[in-house]
């Protein structure tokens, strides 16, 4: 690179971190540049309220439908996780079963299930957060926030978006857990260049093979600023199996604290 060269890649990383990651010295680099990216324009939400549906399929095709609602609370420092709450409606034979998750950063996280039927709070075991979610193809560790420092980063290529959003060109970042006791060896993540939102993700097992696809559909913007996915949709390739999420009515500041978030709440939250 000559001198002139240099001097305007400085110019540009000295204006614009969105484009660090052009300038980036190493693909290592380039891939933390561009999840550094991604968490910051997520910041400030605060609290968050949201409806979703459920549908669990099996290999041949036969499908299940449960009702739930998902409340979030950020936590701003760098050093710990976010929080969050999934309380389960229908069918009945799930109604009131809740789930929560203090999301850590390298520490296994503190997630606790509340099963109804046995009215007891139950603590999952860091050993098992790669085990599926109350039968579907999302894992626990799934269903975390994404914390920047929960991995490492290496981008791969610049390619399209795929079926996930085919006019759109996205960053493929491969990113390796660091947290103790992960399912996955790896994760590639097909970022979106216009909105650093991920479109797609495929998660590699213990053995390194082709274990789940995971599709993100149907973004929209929050308060000008916040995307959200509306629909999600996790492939199991070992298993045929599928489960889709749908999200819809989502509120942000909505008054959540820190003790809506503890784990006596989990008998009486609804």
């Amino acid at each position: 690179m000559g001198k002139l060269q240099k001097i305007l890649a400085l110019a540009v990383l000295a204006v614009s971190p969105v484009l660090q990651s052009a300038y980036a010295e190493s693909p290592e680099d380039k891939g933390l540049a561009i999840a550094e990216e991604t968490d910051r324009r997520d910041l400030g939400w605060g609290d968050s309220d949201v409806v979703m549906q459920m549908v669990l399929r099996n290999a041949e095709g036969e499908s299940s439908v449960r009702d739930l609602r998902l409340r979030s609370l950020e936590v701003p420092e760098r050093k710990l996780g976010d929080k969050s709450i999934t309380v389960f409606y229908k069918p009945r034979d799930i109604e009131g079963t809740a789930f929560l998750s203090h999301t850590k950063i390298l520490d296994p996280d503190d997630q606790w299930l509340y099963l109804p039927a046995l009215k007891r709070v139950k603590r999952i075991s860091s050993k098992n957060k790669s085990g599926p979610f109350v039968g579907s193809e999302f894992a626990y560790e799934d269903l975390v926030s994404q914390e920047v420092d929960r991995y490492a980063y290496k981008w791969l290529r610049d390619e399209a978006c795929g079926e996930a959003a085919p006019d759109r060109e996205c960053f493929v970042v491969e990113r390796t857990p660091l947290y103790e006791h992960s399912g996955y060896t790896k994760q590639i993540s097909w970022v979106d260049k216009q909105d650093y939102q991920p479109r797609k993700i495929e998660f590699y097992d213990r053995k390194a093979a082709l274990l789940k696809t995971l599709r993100m559909l149907d973004y929209r913007q929050y308060q000008g600023q916040y995307w959200r996915t509306h629909r999600m949709d996790m492939v199991n390739h070992q298993t045929g199996k599928s489960t889709t999420l749908t999200f819809e009515k989502y509120s942000f500041k909505v008054g959540l604290s820190e003790g809506d978030f503890q784990k006596n709440r989990l008998k009486r939250v609804r």
